[in-house]
């Protein structure tokens, strides 16, 4: 990359190229600000222990960190817990932002992604019904993508959030589920081990599984030698108890099983979404009020003009992104350009507000664009 070149814009930090930029990013401003959001500019550097308590240990990799004489630190991967942390310290009364400046994320070695790039977008904390925030602030993303040639795309993280918490198992299944949800490959890999493969599991560890249970692992692991790797006696002990636990937890219901994983592969539209999940809410009654929720949000979305027969739904869809997106997610898809990343997106985020506001909780949902990327998208070819 060219020195004048920044994320997908080639010469655009010097200019023409850079005024076009400022314009476009005016223009997504004034529209996200038209109902009276304040602007905010939060700290580029935030506090890193806190952002890997909710981003895990995974952004570390992706993340530029840096340390003082006070804390260790890191470069803002993105605006929404920043501003969260600012909103939560000045109160929990309702409010609204829109900003627009630079995040950064290092990239894994060879790769041509940018390591930074500007994010624009618009925050809402505690205002109105939940639905009709939700439909507020995708409106607002819409419209100030300008009638660029995009697919909006939709999912609703608590609705998968729901399905687990509807299966018949022990607590800490069910939060290994809640935790790997963001990984889907070992999303179903637990599914496997705690249903159909645990019989298996079971069989593989059946000495250290009779040696929990009969009080003899103590002595096994001393007799072991000098221990090996960063482990204690004492944390080996404890992953075998969780290991014999889980033997003599019964294995998931696999109706229950088959039922997540028809939830999880629904896709199509909002509307014919809503039709699916009503029919497997009758195998699993506890996703009911999640699924009331999503009928509610598309009774927003009809009342400020977003069809719900014409929205995409995938319910897998923000599996792979932030992890701290607990409800409606949805993201804006340039077909055709893989050169270009997902142009906005975002998402509701209410247990991000309890985790940073000390327990006290605010209902919250944002969205974000990636002006550069807009830009390329409106007028360039692909490289």
């Amino acid at each position: 990359m060219a020195v004048a070149d920044r994320a997908y814009l080639p010469g655009a930090r010097v200019g023409t190229a850079l005024s076009e930029l400022d314009v476009e990013v005016k223009r997504i401003l004034e529209t996200l600000g038209q109902t009276g959001a304040a602007r905010v500019e939060p700290a580029s550097l935030q506090p890193a222990d806190v952002l890997l308590d909710l981003y895990g240990e995974d952004i570390r990799a992706r993340a530029f960190m840096t340390r003082d004489d006070r804390a260790e630190m890191m470069m803002r991967p993105d605006f929404t817990v920043p501003i969260v942390r600012l909103h939560m310290d000045r109160g929990i009364t309702p409010a609204r932002y829109s900003y627009c400046g630079p995040v950064w994320r290092r990239q894994e070695f060879g790769s041509e992604r940018p390591r930074e790039y500007l994010q624009a977008g618009i925050e809402i904390f505690g205002e109105g019904k939940p639905a009709e925030a939700d439909a507020e602030v995708l409106g607002l993303i819409r419209d100030a993508l300008g009638g660029a040639p995009l697919r909006l795309v939709t999912g609703d993280m608590g609705l998968l959030i729901a399905g687990i918490e509807a299966l018949e198992t022990s607590a800490p299944r069910r939060a290994a589920l809640r935790r790997h949800l963001w990984r889907p490959a070992r999303f179903q890999a637990l599914l496997h081990r705690f249903g159909d493969g645990q019989k298996e599991m079971a069989a593989s560890r059946a000495d250290l599984i009779e040696a929990a249970r009969s009080g003899d692992l103590t002595d096994i692991i001393a007799a072991a030698g000098v221990p090996v790797g960063l482990r204690s006696a004492e944390e080996v002990a404890a992953r075998v108890q969780r290991l014999a636990d889980e033997a003599d937890t019964p294995p998931l219901d696999p109706h229950k099983v088959a039922a997540l994983e028809a939830l999880i592969a629904i896709g199509g539209t909002c509307a014919g979404a809503l039709g699916e999940l009503r029919d497997i809410s009758k195998d699993m009654s506890a996703l009911g009020a999640a699924v009331d929720r999503f009928e509610e949000r598309l009774e927003a979305f009809s009342a400020r003009g977003i069809a719900p027969e014409s929205l995409a739904f995938e319910a897998e869809f923000g599996r792979t992104t932030l992890e701290y997106y607990d409800g409606f997610v949805f993201g804006a898809v340039a077909d055709g350009r893989p050169d270009l990343p997902t142009i906005a997106s975002g998402g509701r985020y209410d247990a991000l507000t309890a985790v940073l506001g000390h327990g006290r909780i605010l209902p919250a949902v944002g969205g974000i664009i990636r002006p550069e990327a807009l830009l390329a998208l409106q007028g360039s070819s692909p490289c």
